[in-house]
């Protein structure tokens, strides 16, 4: 996977479109990422114990890996993902850069 978690994404596609977030979480099976405060919906909430209110919440739900691009932590633009190996390891690198992400 080219995409990892802690990584900072440009979104490409969709109502967030251009905006840049740090991911959270990467569902393999699905091919999916969740995005900090991307993609926000609202959830509402019945209250759980008497006395309580209902109340409405912001989450972030899962997009497609594919509508979004990383940043390159040293260039600053959103980039695609080479590999190449350094020191025996297989690291990822940007494309425009040449730089090790």
């Amino acid at each position: 996977m080219k995409i990892k978690k802690g990584d900072t994404v440009k979104i490409l596609a969709g109502k967030d479109k251009s905006k840049a977030g740090k991911v959270l979480v990467v569902d393999l099976k699905r091919n999916r990422v969740i995005v900090d405060s991307i993609n926000m919906f609202k959830k509402h909430r019945k209250p759980k114990k008497q006395g309580e209110k209902g109340e409405t919440i912001d989450i972030s739900r899962p997009m497609n890996i594919s509508n979004v691009s990383l940043v390159c932590s040293r260039c600053g633009q959103s980039t695609r993902v080479g590999y190449k190996i350094e020191d025996g390891k297989k690291v990822r690198s940007c494309k425009k850069c040449k730089n090790t992400i």
